[in-house]
């Protein structure tokens, strides 16, 4: 009999930008492993961050919880931190032409 899957989260960094990120599966039927920043963005501007394939997710921590993601629930009164898809930041060029 095969026990139950835990969400199970990775809290370390970006290898390529070194950027503080959380990997997890959220969901339990149809699952993302989604990579999320750990910075919160502010509701008010989520709009700029969000696109097609870029969603946002809700950040449940607490001081006897690891940190889990959540879909978005779209409450303004949620409380919850708010946290993006990783994508790292274009990198500087290293050619000389």
């Amino acid at each position: 009999m095969a026990g139950r899957r835990t969400p199970g989260a990775a809290d370390s960094r970006c290898p390529a930008c070194t950027a503080p990120i959380l990997r997890q599966w959220v969901g339990r039927v149809a699952a993302l492993h989604v990579t999320a920043d750990l910075t919160p963005i502010d509701p008010a501007r989520e709009h700029e961050h969000r696109a097609p394939n870029r969603l946002t997710w809700c950040l449940l921590t607490g001081p006897w919880r690891p940190p889990e993601l959540r879909w978005r629930c779209w409450s303004r009164t949620c409380g919850h931190q708010i946290v993006t898809e990783h994508r790292c930041p274009p990198a500087d060029p290293t050619t000389l032409f």
